[in-house]
């Protein structure tokens, strides 16, 4: 590739996978990391940040493997104290964690911005990457349910993902502004590859795609933008994507990814147990094994989006 510079739009779990992957195999400070801030909320007086938080903490190498959430050798005595007060502990805050979220709300409270404290995070975690919020604005999932709407956190942790979902709303979208450096990684000298990874498309990319200019920016991006199936199989490996498409009428197929992000990609990464749809979908395909089960996995999964890229880079650059 002419540049190494890479941008990825990812949540939070299975993003962030494909987001190591892309900083192991890149030089250190090539990759700019867009994340969603949808999931964001403020609980117990905190403000928390999901999605850039396993960000953070799986770039580190801080973050819990086996649960795929929060710090690694984390211990709870914050959540086993606040339950003997009849604190809500729904949501659980590790007392590592606890650290990290009391740290932005206070610097937010000081009127510094999500990015700039982001950026300053990181730098103290070690990262090289750029981990950036998709806005410094407040952007709030809210998912339609056949009872009213709540918040994501309502549905993703507190229910389960029980409830039907009829919508989804990111309240805040509209008057909302990319945080400077989505502007700079999309719209600045022009990366290799813009990677939309394996995320849930309705609940962690759609959201930054709703913050005004993102989209158009994709658009005239002369990168390549590739999108990462999050389906293998024809379902999803974790989480509620399966669930939710089929609740909103959507084809669980990864054809119905396409479309959904129809004038947006240029290539799209099939997994190998789908290859028998491949004939649905026209775009350039890459069909790999996408379930990064190990680092190795993560890697190698990695290097063949890049690879992929750079293909579609040479065979005819974007207008």
């Amino acid at each position: 590739m002419s540049s190494h510079r890479v941008v990825a739009l990812c949540g939070g779990i299975g993003g962030a996978k494909l987001a190591l992957g892309l900083y192991r195999v890149l030089p250190a400070d090539a990759l700019t990391v867009i994340v969603n801030t949808g999931d964001d909320f403020e609980h117990l007086g905190l403000r928390i940040s999901p999605d850039v938080d396993t960000v953070l903490y799986t770039l580190a190498g801080l973050a819990d493997t086996e649960v795929g959430w929060g710090r690694r050798h984390e211990t709870w005595t914050f959540m086993q104290v606040l339950a003997t007060l009849g604190g809500e502990t729904w949501f659980r805050l590790g007392d590592g964690d606890l650290a990290l979220h009391v740290e932005r709300t206070r610097r937010l409270a000081g009127g510094e911005t999500l990015s700039t404290i982001i950026a300053d995070l990181a730098r103290h975690l070690e990262i090289a990457a750029q981990v950036v919020p998709m806005s410094d604005d407040v952007v709030s999932t809210r998912v339609g349910t056949p009872q009213g709407e709540i918040e994501f956190q309502d549905y993703f942790v507190r229910q389960r993902c029980a409830p039907r979902v009829t919508s989804l709303r990111f309240a805040g979208a509209g008057s909302a502004r990319p945080a400077p450096g989505v502007v700079a990684a999309l719209q600045g000298h022009a990366p290799a590859a813009i990677i939309i990874c394996p995320s849930n498309p309705y609940l962690s990319i759609d959201p930054i795609l709703a913050v005004p200019g993102v989209r158009g920016s994709l658009r005239s991006c002369a990168a390549p933008v590739i999108a990462v199936t999050p389906l293998v199989g024809g379902q999803a490996i974790k989480g509620p994507t399966g669930k939710i498409m089929t609740e909103l009428g959507v084809p669980l197929t990864p054809a119905s990814i396409v479309e959904h992000y129809s004038g947006l990609i240029d290539g799209f990464v099939l997994d190998a147990r789908d290859r028998g749809v491949a004939s649905a979908i026209d775009l350039p395909l890459k069909v790999s094994d996408t379930v990064m089960a190990t680092l190795d996995d993560r890697e190698r999964l990695a290097q063949e989006v890049l690879d992929f890229a750079a293909a579609l880079r040479a065979r005819k650059p974007r207008s």
